[in-house]
């Protein structure tokens, strides 16, 4: 077992398995009663933009074949013009369920909590769905660049979590209350909401913004998972050609939600 696993892409039905029986995710999973994938569709642009349904299927297979818990995906998508479900539909997420038995969830219009960390700048009060507080949460990003992130993946991910009524823009984005202090809101937002397990679509990424612009080239070809997220990060902005210290919100996280380091198994 290694604390982060750098997987050659094939295909995603054998990668994705291979990534996480190489960190011990088995194990972890086979305790499990509620088993929440969270992908990346922040709206209903096609991979790499968000997580190919072949990846989140992928995933799936690897929960039902290791446990008995009810596997729910769940997101909400940040388009001012979109909903959830329409993203879903437009994305294959919808037959997915239906072939799978899964359910989806609107996190966007999901009951919510309130957590509080008083220390905490941006969110000292947090409003975060009630199943995401229950449930062992697997964050499924993808590699991409970001225009104010300068990368988002596992943890960066969670930001969809985040219901609009309390967190967007009136009429624009719907995670619009991230943007003016990125970096500290999303390490505070994650720290209320830290995945229990990480993977990071690798096998293609988008090398300069996160809602579209050129894709990586070559393809980056890898699939990267593991349990700490800032290490799974920090593996995730090594692919993209830089390093870890250079994203505000990993540098904020380091030592506090993961050791940021990095195996290659």
């Amino acid at each position: 077992m290694v604390s982060v696993r750098v997987e050659p892409f094939r295909s995603f039905e054998a990668s994705v398995p291979a990534a996480l029986e190489a960190v011990g995710a088995a194990a972890a999973l086979a305790r499990q009663e509620l088993v929440v994938i969270k992908p990346n569709l922040v709206t209903a642009s096609p991979p790499p933009v968000t997580l190919p349904v072949e990846a989140a299927a992928a995933l799936v297979g690897f929960v039902r074949r290791n446990c008995r818990a009810r596997v729910v995906i769940a997101e909400g998508c940040g388009d001012a013009g979109l909903s959830t479900p329409e993203v879903f539909e437009a994305l294959g997420y919808r037959g997915l369920a239906r072939e799978l038995g899964v359910d989806l969830v609107d996190l966007n219009t999901a009951p919510t909590v309130r957590l509080e960390n008083p220390s905490f700048r941006v969110f000292p009060e947090a409003w975060v769905p009630e199943l995401l507080t229950r449930a062992f949460v697997i964050s499924a990003a993808v590699l991409k660049r970001h225009s104010l992130a300068e990368a988002t993946l596992s943890l960066k991910n969670m930001m969809g979590a985040a219901p609009p009524r309390r967190y967007g823009n009136p009429g624009g984005w719907k995670k619009g209350r991230f943007h003016a202090r990125m970096h500290r809101a999303v390490f505070e937002w994650a720290s209320h909401l830290t995945p229990d397990l990480a993977l990071v679509d690798a096998s293609v990424g988008l090398a300069e913004f996160h809602l579209g612009g050129p894709p990586c080239d070559p393809p980056v070809g890898k699939i990267v998972a593991g349990f700490d997220p800032v290490a799974v990060d920090a593996a995730g902005c090594r692919l993209l050609g830089l390093h870890w210290s250079r994203v505000g919100y990993l540098r904020l996280a380091h030592g506090v939600l993961g050791r940021a380091t990095e195996t290659d198994g």
